[in-house]
């Protein structure tokens, strides 16, 4: 039988972050992306995930941002997720020097009146050294920032300041869960992840090599092969 399966995802993100997946995992999954660019809090993510979400049970999988809310929504409602899947993302609460940087590029996006300096600014951290002058994948991720539009972007990112810390919750995780990461990642490194996976019981650890932050379009085939094993497992 086919999971029902909402994807969440991150930062200036949309639909196309998970194109890779809703074109492979079709046999498997039946899909809803949310919408999260309305909100400036991770409480009223979590709960318009709830709200949206057109099954009353179902599997649940963020990259980023979208793990936020995924643990958000754990938090709010876990008897309505069947099994989690958490990509280059984090439990951990905001460091002071992230949010100065966060502030700066919301500065930045407001002053120049659009993203292409932020974007610029960002692919390097991104994306995999080898990936940052792929031309097809950089126009991907600018094209889905020029669609979120920058009043999102700052909401967005109010939310991502403004996270709880996720840690006290991932020992009362029950469902099965997957824990996902590029090798390379700059901005939710590989260890946040593994913070991740020892603290929920029995998760999977999935470490993608050669491989920064947006995994699923930059190793779209390792990235379906980890969620196949996880949604049918």
């Amino acid at each position: 039988m086919n999971q029902t399966l909402v994807l969440l995802p991150g930062l200036l993100c949309d639909a196309a972050l998970w194109e890779p997946q809703l074109q492979d995992l079709g046999d498997v999954a039946r899909f809803f992306v949310a919408d999260l660019t309305e909100y400036e809090t991770m409480k009223e993510m979590g709960e318009s995930v709830l709200r949206d979400a057109p099954w009353e049970t179902f599997a649940l999988a963020g990259l980023s941002m979208g793990g936020y809310v995924a643990l958000e929504v754990m938090r709010q409602a876990p008897q309505r997720v069947t099994r989690l899947a958490l990509l280059d993302s984090r439990a951990r609460p905001e460091p002071p020097d992230e949010t100065d940087r966060r502030r700066q590029l919301m500065k930045l996006a407001q002053t120049e009146r659009g993203f292409t300096p932020v974007t610029s600014r960002m692919l390097p951290l991104m994306l995999h050294p080898s990936r940052v002058k792929d031309a097809q994948l950089t126009k991907t991720v600018r094209d889905m920032a020029e669609r979120t539009g920058i009043e999102a972007y700052l909401r967005q990112q109010r939310a991502i300041i403004s996270r709880p810390d996720f840690r006290p919750g991932l020992p009362k995780i029950k469902c099965p869960a997957l824990v996902l990461c590029g090798r390379q990642d700059q901005l939710t490194p590989l260890e946040c992840s593994e913070e991740m996976a020892a603290a929920i019981p029995g998760a999977k650890l999935v470490v993608v090599e050669d491989c920064g932050h947006l995994s699923t379009l930059e190793r779209p085939a390792e990235v379906n092969a980890a969620m196949r094993a996880w949604l049918t497992a």
